[in-house]
């Protein structure tokens, strides 16, 4: 009997997956957890193992492929026997083509296919200069700098299914009464086209910028966005953390700032569970475990992977899960399950950041965390009765929360109680 194997859950907020590549072919019997096909997602690349022992008896998606979470993507019978004289997997496959390719497809490759398809170029109306009228990716390229380009980059790409609303198109701007320009409705107003000059870069969006920009904007268009800010003494935790800093790195763990960041944040949203809570249509929830993603950035793009349980961990286990987190992000090596179920993100600019800077909340949490950097300030201490100047590192932070749930009262009280754990250093190590 056939088993069906279906694109997974690749992450909450995840509809869709990328066949990147096929690692079996078919006839190729294959064990149960053995890897059978790479998965590509905005979020993360990862390896989809067998769900059941057999025989893989057809696959139904090509390479680059963009299947639906749900829908089969291969057949595997648990029954049947690996055909004779099985050797290692070959390159050719008997797959079933998607029902939206056409023959102009046939001639092209999983990359000329997929730069098409995030330029929306219709690969049937493009002229092949390869071999036997092979479609390469300079002719798509030739493709996207036509002059009907301009007006694909003036329209903003496609929402995501299950996240924007339908967009009304702007209309065709009409001269208006002198009085009366600038106070019209907000469709009125209209981008100007975009005109090629020599000497500019067209650079396409990949596809996980593609839904990183959708994922903005839907959070600024649903979420009433306010944003505080908070000034840290961190002279105590930075006592703390030269004491103990060179016993962790023999143990092979870095003893950072936002260790001790998150250790903060992870308490202070015990005592303030507003701010680790979703919203639903009519009612908003406080969620029971406090898992706190942390944004990595990666050669690939920004991704966050979660911390969980955050709540119960001392400030080694959170250095422990930052450095795994961060070594396996920058290798590609996180798996869908290490990017879900976030209920709070923090966001540390590195070592180049800035003062300090407000960020977007990453849907569905109600509320995201900016760190500054950390300077060396001079900062009045009071010392027996007495106002002393000292030379503090201090810190900037920057909370935006979601003010459909969270009322500044909240915000602000959430903020402060960070800033005091942090400036009486008052961690578990």
């Amino acid at each position: 009997m056939a088993y069906q194997v279906t694109m997974p859950q690749l992450g909450e907020s995840v509809v869709e997956g990328t066949i990147g590549k096929w690692l079996v072919s078919v006839g190729d019997a294959v064990t149960k957890d053995q890897p059978i096909v790479e998965i590509l997602t905005d979020k993360a690349d990862s390896e989809l193992p067998a769900p059941v022992a057999g025989v893989i008896t057809n696959l139904l998606a090509n390479e680059d492929d963009v299947i639906a979470v749900g829908d089969a993507i291969c057949e595997i019978d648990e029954s049947a026997q690996a055909s004779a004289g099985e050797g290692p997997p070959s390159t050719t496959r008997e797959v079933v083509p998607a029902a939206s390719a056409s023959a102009a497809q046939a001639p092209t490759s999983p990359s000329v296919r997929k730069l098409a398809r995030e330029n929306e170029v219709d690969l049937s109306g493009v002229k092949g200069s390869g071999d036997g009228g092979r479609i390469l990716h300079d002719d798509v390229m030739a493709a996207i700098g036509t002059p009907s380009a301009p007006d694909r980059m003036a329209t903003p790409p496609p929402p995501p299914p299950e996240a924007l609303e339908p967009q009304v198109q702007p209309r065709p701007a009409r001269p208006a009464p002198a009085a009366s320009r600038g106070t019209g409705p907000a469709g009125a107003f209209r981008l100007p086209p975009y005109v090629p000059k020599d000497g500019d870069e067209l650079v396409p969006f990949t596809r996980r910028r593609r839904i990183i920009a959708d994922h903005m904007v839907y959070s600024k268009q649903t979420a009433p966005d306010v944003v505080t800010f908070a000034e840290c003494d961190l002279h105590r935790t930075a006592l703390l953390r030269d004491e103990h800093k060179a016993h962790y790195k023999k143990e092979g763990v870095g003893l950072t700032y936002l260790a001790f960041a998150i250790a903060a944040t992870a308490r202070a949203l015990r005592e303030f569970p507003d701010l680790n809570s979703r919203v639903l249509d009519d009612a908003y929830v406080k969620l029971a475990e406090v898992n706190i993603g942390v944004a990595v950035d990666t050669d690939k793009g920004l991704v966050v992977p979660v911390i969980r349980h955050a709540d119960d961990l001392t400030i080694r286990g959170i250095a422990r899960a930052v450095a795994d987190v961060a070594e396996r992000a920058r290798t590609s090596s996180l798996t869908p399950d290490d990017l879900a179920g976030k209920t709070f993100t923090v966001s540390n600019p590195g070592r180049r950041g800035n003062l300090v800077g407000g960020a977007i909340i990453s849907q569905p949490n109600v509320g995201i965390l900016r760190l500054g950097t950390i300077k060396k300030r001079v900062v009045v201490i009071e010392h027996e009765g007495e106002d002393l100047m000292a030379i503090h590192p201090v810190m900037h932070m920057a909370l935006t929360y979601d003010h459909r749930v969270v009322d500044g009262v909240h915000a602000n009280g959430f903020l402060y109680r960070i800033s005091e754990i942090l400036e009486y250093g008052d961690f578990e190590l």
